[in-house]
């Protein structure tokens, strides 16, 4: 019997898998490809409502679960899996412990393709380069005879490793959307990192999934809103660089 094939993204917070590769993971779903989601956090820190209305973050993160969870089903995705970080906390994780977490998922979960967000995490969130960073770190260490596991899972070599890269067209849409993205980082601007079209190898169509993508109409938490007049940002749901 044939191996079936299995796509796994590994993220940092709920929405990530919408917002980024809501179109690649639902269109692969349609495809029969086993779609797997692997989540840093819960998102506890994502809220941007009035400050006297903040759940708590414990209570947030449950909320912001929930959505991911109703998000995946949208989607298709056949399984939905947190790393158990706190969002905003992820670039000060042990190395070491979050890498073995990652390499016991994809020992377990055993997929061809791998994608994460690009080195510079897209606009420089510290969250997102954190988890591309211990992602390709995972994946040598899955594949290392040396390592064992704590369940003693064996091997397991990713054929492909791809990055959500951001190109100029994608950056002008998302900013006609939601505006300007800004990071300030130990007093430090960060902003959208262009890559050239040169740099990417690979472009996912998913124009016949975008319904997918927007399904769900909203994340109250997060306050993005989305309608059917928005629907088209998420046809060419990501441009990715491959490794």
């Amino acid at each position: 019997m044939a191996e079936a094939l299995k796509l796994m993204c590994v993220l940092a917070h709920p929405a990530d898998e919408s917002l980024g590769t809501g179109g690649a993971l639902a269109r692969y779903a349609a495809e029969r490809v086993e779609t797997y989601l692997v989540t840093a956090t819960r998102g506890e820190r994502g809220w941007v409502g009035a400050p006297d209305q903040h759940p708590g973050l414990a209570e947030l993160g449950r909320i912001r679960e929930a959505e991911l969870r109703a998000a995946a089903r949208a989607l298709g995705l056949r399984e939905v899996a947190f790393l158990d970080y706190v969002d905003g906390d992820l670039d000060r994780a042990v190395p070491a412990e979050a890498v073995a977490r990652v390499a016991g998922h994809l020992r377990r979960v055993r997929p061809q393709v791998v994608l994460t967000f690009g080195p510079d995490g897209a606009y420089g969130h510290p969250d997102h380069i954190a988890i591309a960073q211990f992602t390709a770190a995972a994946i040598v260490r899955a594949a290392d005879a040396n390592h064992v596991d704590a369940a003693g899972r064996p091997p397991h070599a990713v054929a492909k490793l791809y990055y959500q890269v951001v190109t100029a067209p994608e950056a002008a849409a998302y900013q006609a959307l939601f505006g300007e993205l800004v990071m300030r980082v130990d007093g430090a601007e960060r902003r959208a990192a262009i890559w050239p079209d040169w740099a990417v190898t690979t472009r996912v169509d998913a124009t016949a999934h975008s319904g997918q993508a927007v399904s769900r109409r909203s994340t109250p938490s997060t306050g993005i809103t989305i309608s059917p007049k928005t629907a088209w940002y998420f046809r060419p749901s990501c441009s990715v660089q491959t490794l």
